[in-house]
């Protein structure tokens, strides 16, 4: 169920796996709900499968993001311009690519690389 002020706004279902969402868009605020069961959960890789499900529908930069695993919200940046939310819902397929990086033994970067279906 959305927060009360995404109530009345259609969701847009998408998909990077694992995870889905329903995207809702207000004004320069989204809301991404995700629906779908992961084990132990946490949002250090939920978020950014949350901030791409919100880009792609928004067509804006998420500015900042908030909530837990469940639920999250974002601050959008639509470059002075309204959001004009998708009506369609993508699905992507995506991968994780780690990388070490100097910066001491175990240090490595995480992207999320994803393409649409």
């Amino acid at each position: 169920m959305p927060s009360p002020g995404f109530r009345g706004v259609d969701p847009v279902r998408v998909t990077v796996p694992p995870s889905v969402f329903d995207v809702r868009v207000q004004g320069s605020q989204a809301e991404a709900i995700r629906l779908n069961v992961e084990y132990a959960p946490r949002m250090g890789p939920i978020g950014p499968r949350a901030v791409l499900a919100i880009e792609q529908v928004s067509g804006c930069t998420v500015r900042r993001q908030g909530g837990d695993q469940a639920m999250i919200r974002a601050s959008l940046n639509c470059g002075g311009r309204k959001a004009k939310p998708r009506l369609t819902s993508p699905s992507y397929s995506c991968g994780v690519i780690t990388r070490p990086v100097s910066g001491g033994p175990g240090s490595r970067i995480e992207e999320i690389i994803c393409d649409p279906q």
